[in-house]
Formats: structure tokens, C-alpha cells, sequence
């Protein structure tokens, strides 16, 4: 047995162990079935690992050999997550069987034509693509890994405005991103009473002042549609691992214009700060190469290594998509989808990367041509890769020569999805394996427990740009954005000037450019993106499975402290505000009902006389309804003087200490008698030659 975990519920004090990585485990649930505990982790030697557990209702002790024993009283783990979510094993990736083709006259009638794409399920990959035969794929080993971060939204009232959680920020923040239509705001994340994270998308105004890039000044502009992001940046990242969600997307499936994701970030980018992004993402590259040394900030050419960052090694912000979903009803091998065999509604399974393929690229819409695309991908049942989107060129308005610009790359697969996905929860998941000196690492797609896409770095490898499988520490984001460039129509209808959206306004101009229906499902029903669940496991073998935003091989703390205006607005003092622990108004005399007039109830926290929320041990925000977290191996810490070689002496001799007693003594006396003689008017000197009178007596002197 290596390690123990035992934790006492606050709710019924029945004590909770679990054992890992040993023969067994033991689980005492609590009355709700789930294991419902506040972690104390207990570390044995391995070379004696002999342990005696005795578990009364109010009573834990254990006995034994043990080397090192600490105790936490937080990390990333939602005290409500139940115990059967608390491992994982990584899925086969299991591509689609072979079809041959029947020779019978029924189907040859109904065979696509040349122009069309074969349908998803014919072969691994497409028949376009430049490698008839995907890359070796990695061995598959079942191995098993443990939940690291969980977050059950169990909790009706929590706050997510910035300093109000410790795992996720709500952004306040107009996007300036992607031509953006939407304002995100606080206000529009919230737990719903089933107990799931909601982003409400909604037709409202928001006044805002923007910038004009082509005026070159700020100018007054108004948001006509709010919505809502998370994000866990510079809270909770992580290395490598697995990361799961329980997940019902917004809206209907046949109406387009709603952009849902769920997605992974490099930790050094912060989204819609564009500054933060500038020739940092999506960049993957970790060598020196000529578009390195001319396009990413963080190159792997640079000598020296700044903010704590090694020299000779690139840094950057790639972008993994667990999805990216578009409904809609234009339909496979029909329109804008011609030669794709999957239509509306789809989602995306994508990593995005820099530098990309520099020339010879695919046309969108058009199946590659031989050396055109990487190889290595393999695509699952019903999907097909993305025709429609390889990637972006990359070109910012600081930018002083061309040769700054580059290509970013877009390896994404489309999924057909259904109505079903609209109306149901379906769990979504992606699997990230980071390369090392003896592999290249790999990302796994899945939906429910299939294959969406696989991507081998092998493939990324033999392309030759230096592009890699991601090895930065990544943050979690969960929004819903509207956006002219996901969904709407390609080209303006007959006479629509597609210059305004607004659902709002009487006015025919300002919504010909949505898509049909679009309004009208705004104003029906508020599109809601629900979320039951989100949670991450990682490998307790593998090294390189870490969690934390600053790591010992990819630190960002300092750079990003060295550069906090690119990940803050002007308005702002710092680019997150500390978490308050207690403070929110509430009512002594409440005793049920609402969270924050309770303080989330006599567990997690009590009300004052002064009526603010004060919160116990475990609990933070500003009405105590969230657990606390932080991370288990804090790797890089604010900095102290002791990093700058200032040691202070250990052992003072007595008769400094003495002479500082006695300096301190004269300063406060000195400070005593300045205050007796303050407002103290001397009398002036008398000229004896004067006859003076002293009131009260006959006598002169």
C-alpha cells in the first residue's frame, strides 16, 4: 500500500478511507451515497508500509510505521464527488470497421458521386487524404488514473465573479474575438436548482466602449446579446491527463448562430486579452527554427532565459477543443457542406497549433491532396475530417514586417450530432498524452465512450513545422459565444446590409443577416448551456502529469506578473482580485431556503450580528458556498527576499538584543514627553525694570 486518504463527513461525522495503488479499497458512504469528505492525506514510507485504520462515527485513529505524515485541508476535489468517479482508465481507440462494398445494383445506384466525399464510416480516415494508412498508433495499455479536479455545481448561489471562487473566474469583459456579437457577463453564469452550471445566452444590450481598429481610437458601441465564459486561467491548470464533462449544449440543434465550447488553453495566453495572444497562440513549437525565431515571442532561439523559463526552449498557448458545436440544418453533402459527410448540427474536435504548414496548403471547403495534411489522424464512427476550417493566418496591427505573420493549424475532425444533444446530457471527453524524450504523445477524442478522433504526434513530428502535442500547463474554459463567423449565413441575403444583429429591433435590416429562426428561439426560450460535471484525472505514475499553472519545466508566473497589463483591463489593479472568504450579506435569523442568506448553512459557514457571512475551514467565497482549492505541490512561489541571496542571520547575540530593548524604550519615552508638552506655551522673559501686578495680591514686583 503507497498511500492512504482519510477524511471525516462534515455531514454525518462517519469517517471516510480510501486506499490507493493497494489491494483494496474501503468506503464508508455518508446518508447521500456520496463521499462527501474533507481531505486529510497521510503519506507512508514505502519500505514499511504497515497501517492500522480503527473508524468509529466521531472517532478515527490510526497507528503504525509511518515515515511522513501531512495533512491538507483542501485541494481541487469537490467534496461532492461520488466515490465511483474518483478513478479512470484511458479508452481504446478503436477505429470504425472496414465496409466493403456490395456489388448488388441497389447500392451501386446509390453511390456518391466522384465530387462527394465517401460517407464517415467507410475507412479510418478519408479516402482524400494524404496517408492511405494512418501512423503506427501507440500500444494500448489500460492504466489506471485518479481524479485530481472536480467541480459537481451542487451548490444553488455560488458566485463566480472574479474574486468570488477559487476554480473559475466569470468573465466581465466585452470579446473582442472572432467578430464577436456578445458581451460576457457574471451575471449570466449560475447553478440552476436541478444542481448544473448554467450559461444563459440572451438578446440584451450592453453599452460598452470598444476600439476601432480602422479608426485607430476607442468609440462608444453597443453589444446587443449577453452571455457568459469561464475560466479556470492562473486558478486550476493542468499537464497531461484526462478530462471529462457532463454536458447539455444550449438552444436547438436545427437553428444556428449559438458557438458552445469547451476547450483547453495554454496557461501563458489568457482569452479575449488579445495582448496576451499576440504571437503566442497557438504556438506548440519547442525548437529553434526560422519561423520561430521571426513569429513566437517565446522562441526556442532565444540565449537567455527570462522570468524563470529555460533558454533554447519555445513557449506558447495552444488550443485543444473538447468541442465546439454548431447547430443548424443545412445537411451532409448539401451547400456550404458539399463534399463533407457531415452536416449540421456537428461538433468540432480540434487541436489548434503553431507554426502551421507553410504553403501547399488545402483550399477550405476541399480535400487535400497527397503531402497536403497530417497524417496520424483517425477519425471514429459518423465523423469526418473538417474540411471546411484548416486554420488561420495570423497577422497583428503591432506587427512592423510580414515575415512576422504565420500560420496557425486547425487537426479537427467533425462529429454529426442530433437533437438529442440539445435536449440531454452526453458526456464529452479528451485524453492528452505529453510528448517526451521517448514518445510524441497523442490527443483522444470521445463522446460518450466513442471514438471521435485520435491524433498521433507522430503525425505532427514527421510534418516538420516543430509543432508538438501540447506540453504546456492548460486552464479550462466553458462558454457560449455569437458570433457572425459560426453559423450565419455565408453570404448576405438579397438586400441585407448584414451590418447590424439585433433581435430587439423592429427592423428587418438589423435581422436578415441571422439565421433562420435564430431570433425567434431567443425570444421563446433562453438558450441554456448546462454542465453537471466537469473533472480531470491524471497518471500517479507519470512524471509528467502535474497540476499547477507555473510548473519547474513550463513556469509562467513570473512572466505573467511581468506583463500583467496584457492580462488585465485598464479598470483593473491586478488580472484576478483575491478570493473573499466571507463578507456577503445574509440573515442571522435564517435558518433554510436561500445559500447566501444562510452562509450555505451551519457546515460551511454562520452568519454574524454584523449580518456578513464568516466562513469555516474548507470554505471560501463571499457566502462560503464554495470549497476551497489550491494546488497540492505549490512548485513556484511568490517570489521572497530570500531569492534575491539575503539570508537573515539564525542566532542574535544578546546584547543586540538588549541594545534594540533599550532604543525602543527611549523612542517611546521621547514620543511621551512630545505629547505632555504638545500645545505647551513657554512664558516669555520679564524686564525686571517693569512693574508687573500679580493677579490676587497688593504687592508689585
Amino acid at each position: 500500500i503507497h498511500s492512504l486518504a482519510i477524511s471525516l463527513d462534515p455531514y454525518t461525522q462517519h469517517t471516510c478511507a480510501y486506499v490507493s495503488r493497494g489491494s483494496h479499497r474501503l468506503l464508508q458512504q455518508n446518508k447521500r451515497g456520496k463521499a462527501v469528505c474533507q481531505s486529510i492525506s497521510v503519506a507512508l514510507n514505502p519500505k514499511t508500509p504497515i497501517f492500522r485504520v480503527m473508524m468509529k462515527p466521531s472517532l478515527l485513529l490510526v497507528s503504525g510505521v509511518l515515515a511522513a505524515l501531512s495533512a491538507v485541508q483542501a485541494d481541487w476535489i469537490d467534496p461532492d464527488t461520488p466515490y465511483e468517479a474518483m478513478t479512470t482508465v484511458p479508452l481504446n481507440v478503436k477505429p470504425p470497421k472496414l465496409q466493403q462494398p456490395s456489388d448488388d445494383d441497389d447500392t451501386k445506384k446509390h453511390r456518391h458521386s466522384r465530387t462527394v466525399s465517401p460517407a464517415p464510416t467507410v475507412s479510418p480516415a478519408p479516402s482524400q487524404s494524404p496517408s492511405g494508412t494512418p501512423s503506427a498508433y501507440p500500444t494500448f495499455t489500460p492504466k489506471s488514473f485518479e481524479l485530481v479536479f472536480s467541480d459537481e455545481f451542487n451548490t444553488k448561489g455560488r458566485e463566480f465573479a472574479d474574486g468570488s471562487d477559487p476554480r473559475w473566474t466569470a468573465l466581465d469583459k466585452n470579446d473582442y474575438t472572432n467578430d464577436a456579437l456578445h458581451y460576457y457577463s457574471p451575471e449570466n453564469v449560475e447553478i440552476d436548482d436541478d444542481g448544473a452550471l448554467t450559461i444563459k445566452t440572451e438578446a440584451k444590450d450592453t453599452d460598452i466602449v470598444g476600439f476601432d481598429d480602422k479608426k485607430g481610437k476607442k468609440t462608444q458601441i453597443t453589444k446587443h446579446f449577453r452571455s457568459g465564459m469561464l475560466q479556470s486561467w492562473n486558478k486550476f491548470c493542468f499537464t497531461g491527463g484526462i478530462i471529462e464533462a457532463e454536458v447539455e449544449l444550449p438552444g436547438k440543434g436545427s437553428i444556428a448562430g449559438l458557438w458552445p465550447a469547451l476547450w483547453l488553453l495554454g496557461n501563458l495566453a489568457r482569452h479575449t486579452y488579445v495582448g496576451s495572444s499576440e504571437h503566442m497562440w497557438p504556438w506548440s513549437a519547442l525548437t529553434c527554427t526560422k519561423k520561430s525565431r521571426q513569429s513566437q515571442k517565446l522562441s526556442g532561439c532565444d540565449h537567455i532565459g527570462h522570468y524563470g523559463m529555460d533558454a533554447f526552449l519555445g513557449r506558447g498557448s495552444p488550443e485543444m477543443d473538447i468541442f465546439e458545436v454548431q447547430a443548424g440544418n443545412q445537411k451532409a453533402n448539401t451547400g456550404s457542406f458539399l463534399k463533407s459527410p457531415v452536416g449540421q448540427p456537428f461538433m468540432s474536435a480540434s487541436y489548434q497549433v503553431a507554426p502551421g504548414l507553410p504553403y501547399n496548403r488545402p483550399g477550405g471547403g476541399e480535400w487535400p491532396g497527397p503531402g497536403q495534411w497530417y497524417s496520424g489522424m483517425v477519425g471514429g464512427k459518423n465523423t469526418s475530417l473538417n474540411i471546411a476550417f484548416y486554420g488561420n493566418y495570423n497577422h497583428f496591427l503591432g506587427d512592423t514586417s510580414k515575415s512576422q505573420d504565420y500560420w496557425s493549424d486547425a487537426l479537427s475532425y467533425n462529429l454529426q450530432l442530433t437533437e438529442d444533444h440539445f435536449n440531454k446530457t452526453h458526456i464529452y471527453r479528451l485524453e492528452w498524452d505529453v510528448p517526451t524524450e521517448t514518445s510524441d504523445g497523442y490527443l483522444h477524442w470521445f463522446i460518450d465512450g466513442e471514438l471521435v478522433l485520435a491524433i498521433n504526434g507522430k503525425g505532427l513530428k514527421d510534418a516538420g513545422t516543430g509543432s508538438t502535442i501540447s506540453t504546456e500547463p492548460s486552464y479550462i474554459l466553458m462558454n457560449t459565444a455569437v458570433s457572425k463567423q459560426w453559423g450565419f449565413p455565408s453570404t448576405c441575403p438579397t438586400g441585407c446590409p448584414c451590418k447590424e444583429y439585433d433581435c430587439n429591433v423592429n427592423d428587418w435590416t438589423q435581422q436578415c443577416g441571422f439565421s433562420p429562426g435564430f431570433c425567434d428561439m431567443m425570444e421563446q426560450k433562453t438558450p441554456e448551456y448546462k454542465v453537471n460535471w466537469v473533472r480531470v484525472y491524471q497518471d500517479p505514475t507519470n512524471p509528467v502529469h502535474k497540476v499547477g499553472c507555473s510548473t519547474p519545466e513550463r513556469p509562467t508566473r513570473r512572466y505573467i506578473e511581468g506583463h500583467k497589463e496584457m492580462y488585465m483591463e485598464e479598470k483593473d489593479k491586478e488580472p484576478l482580485q483575491p478570493v473573499r472568504r466571507g463578507g456577503g450579506s445574509c440573515d442571522p435569523s435564517a435558518t433554510e431556503g436561500d445559500n447566501r442568506s444562510t452562509c450555505g448553512t451551519a457546515h460551511r459557514g454562520r452568519c454574524t450580528k454584523g449580518r456578513v457571512c464568516e466562513c469555516n475551514v474548507g470554505w471560501t467565497g463571499p457566502h462560503c458556498l464554495s470549497h476551497d482549492g489550491f494546488d497540492p505541490i505549490p512548485y513556484d512561489q511568490p517570489d521572497k527576499l530570500t531569492d534575491l541571496g539575503f539570508v537573515a542571520p539564525s542566532v542574535v547575540p544578546k546584547f543586540l538584543i538588549g541594545a534594540f530593548v533599550v532604543l525602543v524604550l527611549l523612542l517611546v519615552a521621547a514620543l511621551t514627553f512630545k505629547r505632555r508638552f504638545d500645545g505647551w506655551t513657554p512664558i516669555p522673559d520679564v524686564d525686571p525694570s517693569m512693574n508687573v501686578r500679580v493677579p490676587g495680591r497688593g504687592a508689585i514686583v
